[in-house]
């Protein structure tokens, strides 16, 4: 009988609690409107609890996480718009719990086999992101409590200023932290939730105090969205290595044991014809951007233009007005999925643009295109011009400037927006042409008479290689063989010349592809150098008062000077890959053709150090006496900043640093290890192409033996400093190979007894005397390996983006 009464009086408590749970989605209701669609939202306006009605339990969907307002730091780099992660999540049941559970997308079966499917989900861990607490529930749906969730720091705001070393155990505050409302609300296929946070931690870095008004206390902006998965009918479409785009990589666990583990997809958005059979025909939905209202005049307009330039690939594939460009409407939230966005980004210093993208894991498709543009570029194009061009000798005309500045903007625009199309960089089309928007154009300067032009500074619309890499990604294929015939298009586009090459193979500077380059011009790389010494010549030979705009301080002259006296930086890297460089192409095993990788000729790699020795030169180092007093210090309230030239003269400008600087540039380029260890093993197979050796009985003859006077003894002294401090980081350097280390280790003695022999003819008071007595010291005890710091090297200011 107790027993029984037992029972049930449990079960009339657990109808009594049943009933007072189920009331509590009836009460939030009558207080509050809920935001139905495909997460529903409920936001308690007295405890500020966001509720979420879950009605897609145990279905996969997308989570995406990003940072509308950021910090403003380029070095830091958490920007106002910048996307996180994009997972495939989904919601599951588990008791009292709503788990936010996410898949692992990287191993995968792509068979119909369920127990193939269920082996692979036991064998590779999930990652729980979230157990949100259920507070009511109903036939197929749930409402839990997101309050906390929405509270955290999901873009690791906190781990960054850790990992950076500009903060450390900055947490989310509560108590100034809140749900952000206006950018808070719920769609058929998508769920938008913003949120307030404040980080406060301790030992602020130096770029955190730069940007926050207190730095022991940062409020952004963190966003999360949920999305559903796009419809069917998106069928992804294989990677190529010639293809130009980046790629979708997992591996498939249902792969026959003689194909492949690792699949392949590339990045699209998802585009069809309204009429299939129609040679050019309207999308069924046009792919659309749309441009951040906060970008000013005129910079709107070129923004504008230059992205939607990309349509002209489409017409190219018989599209009609398939891809468009707007502005943002202004309720609309930048963060929506649902809008393809380029927005302005303000930062405190210049740096990148990037184009980012939301993209469904399974298949490629991109859902969101994201394009982050740096407001400060197109400062630094205007720099660029005002120090080529010397525009104010007859007044404030600055025209030429503006219109220098803005076709780089157009470009920039049409860039970034290729890349949330899905495409790589082309670091390559630079060397046919103006082949692609996908390449880093470097502005092409002309000499008219006494005078620098730019009226052609950068060239306008899609290139041809632009074209053929859209039509790999979204061309309409009627064909059965959909991979034949993505094939037949790379052969075709080799056939015609459209060299493809991209980051991996481009940015460094040792890297060895002799023509992937960034910021280049033209089919000879040596050619240009020559051309671009031309043109820095002439500029700082007009370098003055017309370089300056009125009212401005004369000190900011020094600031204009650095892109002018260091123009050659990009053109001379660009010379430096024919230096132990090679040709290739990427490709696939096709009708058993064999590629090579070929090393450029020994002719051609003596042309190109050649004509990088010139750099060396006092002559061209040293400014002219006169242009050198007219750099004066900067007066109160003004002061050097990272785009100076570092001075170890106090307030005073400081030649030998502008010099040492360039000069480093080349000679790391020279002595690149990777670039040394090629040249070894080239050499070693055609005795025509340079070794270390006689690369270094060059510089000796060239550079180190000279003798001068004044200024450019200066110069030179601080050169073959340099020489030697590079050989001697080589022999420290344990991630350089030992064949190169005893090279250099050769060169080092015979410089030894070269110095002793120099010390002993040269007079005592010649300033020559004390250079070579120190240099000597420096090399008295040669190792390698021996233990010692590496020796610290000039560097030159910011160079890159441009």
């Amino acid at each position: 009988m107790m027993k029984k009464a037992l029972v049930n009086l449990i079960a009339l408590f657990a109808l009594i609690s049943g009933y007072a749970h189920a009331k509590k989605l009836a009460e939030l209701e009558q207080l509050y409107e809920l935001d139905r669609g495909f997460v529903g939202i409920i936001h308690d306006k007295q405890t500020d609890k966001i509720y979420l009605r879950i009605d897609n339990l145990n279905q996969e969907l997308i989570y995406q996480t990003s940072l509308p307002s950021g910090l403003g730091s380029n070095d830091i780099g958490l920007d106002r718009g910048q996307l996180s992660n994009t997972r495939l999540v989904t919601f599951e049941r588990a008791g009292t719990k709503v788990f936010l559970k996410q898949k692992p997308t990287d191993f995968r079966v792509t068979t119909d086999n369920s127990k193939e499917a269920e082996a692979l989900e036991q064998a590779f861990a999930s990652s729980i992101l979230w157990g949100f607490p259920i507070v009511d529930s109903g036939q197929g749906w749930v409402l839990v409590d997101a309050s906390d969730f929405i509270m955290q720091d999901v873009h690791g705001v906190g781990r960054r200023l850790e990992r950076l070393k500009q903060g450390s155990g900055y947490k989310v505050d509560k108590s100034r932290s809140a749900v952000y409302m206006p950018r808070t609300t719920a769609f058929p296929d998508n769920t938008e939730i913003e949120a307030t946070i404040t980080l406060t931690g301790k030992k602020p870095g130096n770029y955190l105090q730069q940007v926050a008004p207190d730095p022991y206390s940062i409020t952004v902006k963190m966003h999360h969205s949920f999305v559903r998965l796009p419809p069917k009918g998106f069928k992804p479409r294989i990677y190529h290595p010639k293809s130009g785009y980046w790629s979708i990589n997992f591996q498939d666990y249902g792969q026959p044991i003689n194909d492949s583990l690792t699949r392949r997809y590339i990045g699209r958005h998802r585009l069809a014809k309204k009429n299939p059979d129609a040679e050019v025909s309207e999308a069924v939905e046009p792919i659309i951007y749309y441009l951040d209202p906060g970008v000013p005049e005129p910079v709107k307009s070129a923004l504008l233009d230059g992205a939607r330039w990309w349509n002209q690939a489409f017409e190219a594939i018989g599209y009609k007005d398939a891809f468009q460009v707007k502005m943002l409407p202004a309720n609309a939230d930048p963060m929506d999925v649902r809008y393809n966005v380029i927005q302005w980004v303000h930062r405190a210093t210049r740096g990148w643009s990037y184009g980012s993208s939301v993209v469904d894991p399974r298949t490629g498709e991109i859902i969101k295109g994201h394009v982050t543009l740096g407001s400060l570029r197109v400062r630094q194009d205007y720099l660029i011009a005002q120090g080529m061009m010397a525009p104010f000798a007859q007044g404030e005309n600055d025209k030429a400037l503006m219109d220098m500045a803005l076709a780089r903007i157009r470009q920039l625009s049409a860039h970034e927006v290729g890349h949330t199309l899905g495409l790589m960089h082309n670091f390559a089309a630079s060397t046919y042409g103006r082949a692609s928007v996908m390449d880093y154009p470097h502005p092409l300067f002309k000499i008219n008479g006494k005078r620098i032009t730019a009226d052609n500074a950068y060239g306008v619309g899609i290139g041809a290689w632009d074209k053929a890499a859209i039509a790999y990604g979204y061309q309409d294929i009627t064909v059965d063989n959909e991979e034949a015939w993505l094939n037949q298009q790379t052969a075709l586009n080799t056939q015609k010349g459209l060299l493809y090459i991209a980051d991996a193979d481009s940015r460094s500077p040792g890297s060895a592809h002799a023509k992937a380059s960034l910021w280049d011009n033209g089919a000879d790389a040596v050619n240009e150098l020559q051309r671009t010494y031309q043109l820095r010549e002439l500029a700082l030979d007009n370098f003055g008062a017309a370089n300056l705009k009125l009212k401005r301080p004369w000190s900011e002259l020094e600031e204009v000077l650095v892109p002018v006296y260091y123009f050659h930086r990009y053109q001379i890297e660009a010379a430096a890959k024919w230096l132990g460089g090679l040709n290739y192409q990427y490709g696939t095993k096709r009708n058993n053709q064999v590629p090579n990788a070929t090393p450029v000729s020994g002719a051609e790699q003596d042309r190109a150090l050649g004509a990088m020795l010139q750099s060396l030169s006092p002559e061209f180092l040293a400014l002219e006496p006169l242009l050198a007093k007219r750099l004066l210090p900067k007066p109160a309230g003004y002061r050097r900043t990272r785009e100076s030239v570092p001075s170890d003269t106090g307030v005073a400008f400081d030649q030998l640093a502008l010099a040492s600087a360039s000069a480093q540039h080349t000679l790391g380029l020279i002595f690149h290890p990777q670039r040394l260890a090629r040249l070894e093993q080239q050499n070693a197979v055609d005795p025509a192409i340079p070794s270390i050796d006689s690369i270094g009985t060059i510089l000796h003859q060239q550079v180190i033996e000279q003798n001068y006077d004044g200024i450019e003894a200066r110069i030179h002294q601080s050169v073959v400093d340099l020489i030697y401090s590079n050989l001697l980081n080589l022999l420290r350097d344990k991630n350089v190979s030992q064949s190169v280390k005893m090279q250099v280790f050769g060169l080092l003695l015979k410089e030894k007894d070269y110095l002793l022999r120099k010390l002993t003819s040269v007079q005592k008071r010649s300033s020559y005397y004390g250079f070579y007595a120190y240099q000597l010291n420096r090399l008295e005890d040669l190792k390698i390996d021996d233990g010692k710091p590496k020796v610290k090297l000039p560097k030159m200011p910011p160079g890159s983006p441009i």
